[in-house]
């Protein structure tokens, strides 16, 4: 830990001074939930599938960091049968419709310091911390928020690109979506490897991870997901010099085309579990 009662900044901060929601994928846009929903489908399997595999079930409270539309939140307490959910998002009109038993929405910025929602046995949080910065201090305050048995499982995105072929139109537009996300909100997945040593800095236990990488399909959801995100970043796209008008637009017709086949980028999971008290 460093001075003040917290570790230091992460290496990955310190890029575009954006936010997720306000200079990219404002909530208020019409298909931004449908958007959400289609990674939904490709990740959720993978995140209920380990929580479950984790034991999170009856009689736990949980966090659920960035909730979304709140797939993984109704999961927790309609599927897993958790006690409670607290559902934390800067943007929750999404959630404000729901009246599931045991949810509490919560309306703040996990980056606010100030920010105190309880303790927890579970605290998750899926594609957050890539997109903040002071993501090392970010886990030491999540880490912080576990009660003694409690489990922290983050996910962020990890990629495989298929460096035989950086040249094609699909990689260099990859390519040039994650420098535009660096530039402008300051998304960076270079960090990702590091949670689990994060994690055993903070004193947790029993610390694993997993990587999924999805496969990109003809039609399939993940395709559906990143031919929404390509055209809704084409301007900042193009801003990155690294592709022009062209080559996004025949990226776009690969990943609607029969010929789609490609490792997606996956979610890399990461936890550990807080000691139990004696």
């Amino acid at each position: 830990p460093g001075e003040g009662g917290g570790p230091p900044s992460g290496p990955g901060d310190g890029a575009g001074g954006g936010r997720y929601g306000r200079e990219l994928f404002p909530p208020e846009d019409p298909h931004e939930s449908e958007r959400i929903d289609a990674a939904a489908l490709v990740y959720d399997p993978v995140t209920t599938r380990r929580l479950g595999e984790l034991g999170v079930g009856p009689g736990m409270r949980c966090l659920e960091v960035g909730a979304g539309t709140g797939t993984v939140a109704r999961w927790l307490l309609e599927e897993a049968g958790v006690a409670e959910v607290v559902a934390l998002d800067r943007d929750t009109h999404a959630l404000t419709a729901w009246e599931l038993p045991g949810l509490r929405v919560l309306t703040a910025d996990v980056t606010d310091e100030n920010l105190d929602p309880g303790r927890f046995d579970l605290v998750h949080a899926r594609f957050v911390l890539m997109h903040l910065p002071g993501r090392r201090r970010l886990v030491h305050r999540l880490a912080g928020l576990l009660r003694p048995g409690g489990l922290l499982v983050l996910g962020d995105a990890v990629e495989l690109p298929d460096t035989l072929d950086r040249s094609s139109a699909y990689r260099r537009t990859m390519d040039a979506m994650w420098a535009a996300l660096w530039a402008t909100i300051g998304t960076d997945i270079t960090e990702v490897p590091a949670y689990p040593r994060y994690l055993r800095e903070e004193g947790l236990r029993d610390i694993g991870a997993e990587v999924v990488c999805p496969p990109l399909l003809p039609g399939g959801p993940a395709a559906h997901f990143w031919s929404d995100t390509l055209r809704r970043m084409r301007p900042e796209l193009e801003a990155t010099g690294l592709v022009d008008a062209r080559v996004v637009d025949e990226a776009l017709a690969y990943l609607e085309s029969p010929l789609l086949a490609e490792v997606g980028p996956g979610l890399a999971m990461v936890w550990g579990r807080r000691e139990d008290e004696d």
